[in-house]
């Protein structure tokens, strides 16, 4: 099966920023679209993007006629060709929101000639050797937004509930009912204007101090008869906050030894890897310390990462990078090294549900898909749902 066309044009993203879709029609006339995600807070070693009108202009001029009769079903060979027609360590030149458009429209054209649904042939190209069950990664579900994605007092970014089953539809019942939950309990004790939402929809009020969402999450989790059934996480981007590391250390000691508190990502600066390896060093051994601009699914820094021993969990954007190839050896790294694999949406997402397809079919331990609020988050939850019917 060859390609007939590559299309591609800009569209509007969640935050109303221009991002790049492209579109893939098959030699027998079958087509599908593939739209990327952009990141606000974006670590400075992710691959380089353009304008989304340079982007298109880069796939028309340089992209499509090269892959032109090309077989998509031979995805690293062409993420190879899209990186060698950039020419670049950083993709610079053509943009790597260009290329990775371009890198997820051929595998959906791939999984679509092969008659699998994209998750399953995901599987099949990344990870083989994993059964094909009805549970999936553990959802990572940003009820509170701070930090860059909300216009609130928060210094951190992402307050997270993480639900203990791994059933998908479990996951997603209980998510929705913790957030509707959450509202309530914001429209009654901080008014109406509480309910407002960030960049992920999760909710952005101002609160007393950091600590004070999960005091409210707690209560919450514990009215619902979910005290033992939900983890707390959270993203600190901590290169965007202005803290001490005295008190950052001081505050995160203090949420592992108060909460059920599992997950930290970004607990400090993208360059700090040996304070990343005496954080983990000090707090509980069953927490994940993840990085994320730490190692921006790149397997130099993830490698830099293993050398210091800074982490025992990783980020997994395939924006970051610019190629499903590329994304996909960043997890196989990240399991050779024993370390758990959190799968990522981004802040500026499309209504592409591909992330999910592919948080499963890496088989990711954990999968970060923003609050069940706002069109471009319930297309990822959606998808699960539908997933899990799929892998019955």
């Amino acid at each position: 099966m060859k390609i007939k066309a590559l299309t591609a044009h800009p569209i509007l993203d969640s935050r109303g920023e221009w991002t790049v879709e492209v579109a893939l029609t098959l030699a027998n006339g079958a087509s599908v679209t593939a739209s990327v995600p952009q990141g606000k807070s974006i670590g400075s070693h992710e691959a380089e993007t353009v304008s989304a009108a340079q982007a298109v202009a880069n796939i028309m001029k340089y992209i499509a006629p090269k892959l032109r009769g090309q077989d998509p079903r031979k995805q690293r060979g062409i993420d190879e060709l899209l990186r060698l027609i950039d020419g670049t360590p950083t993709k610079r030149r053509l943009g790597g929101n260009a290329i990775l458009a371009v890198s997820i429209a051929c595998v959906k054209a791939a999984a679509l000639a092969e008659g699998k649904p994209l998750w399953k042939y995901l599987r099949r190209i990344a990870h083989p050797s994993l059964s094909l069950g009805t549970s999936g990664p553990r959802l990572f579900i940003n009820v509170i937004n701070g930090g860059l994605h909300a216009g609130n007092n928060l210094d951190f970014q992402e307050y997270l509930v993480i639900p203990k089953t791994k059933i998908l539809r479990e996951s997603v019942v209980m998510g929705e009912r913790i957030y509707h939950a959450l509202a309530k309990e914001l429209k009654q004790s901080k008014g109406r204007n509480a309910l407002n939402v960030g960049d992920e929809g999760g909710f952005a009020p101002s609160f007393k101090n950091n600590q004070e969402p999960f005091e409210m999450l707690a209560r919450v989790v514990r009215s619902l008869g979910y005290a033992k059934k939900v983890d707390f996480g959270m993203d600190a981007a901590a290169s965007d906050v202005k803290m001490s590391h005295r008190k950052l250390v001081a505050f995160y000691k203090t949420l592992v030894r108060r909460y059920p508190f599992i997950y930290l990502e970004d607990p400090f600066g993208e360059e700090a890897f040996i304070e990343f390896r005496e954080l983990r060093n000090e707090l509980s051994k069953k927490l994940w310390v993840a990085g994320d601009d730490l190692t921006t699914t790149n397997v130099k820094r993830m490698e830099k990462a293993y050398a210091n021993q800074s982490v025992n969990a990783v980020i997994i954007k395939p924006n970051q990078i610019g190629t499903v190839t590329e994304a996909i050896d960043a997890v196989r790294m990240a399991r050779k090294h024993n370390w758990a694999v959190v799968v990522s949406h981004r802040s500026g997402e499309t209504n592409d549900a591909f992330i999910a397809d592919f948080a499963v079919g890496i088989g990711a331990d954990g999968f970060k898909l923003g609050a069940p609020a706002r069109g471009e988050r319930i297309a990822k939850y959606n998808r699960l749902l539908e997933i899990e019917e799929e892998a019955r």
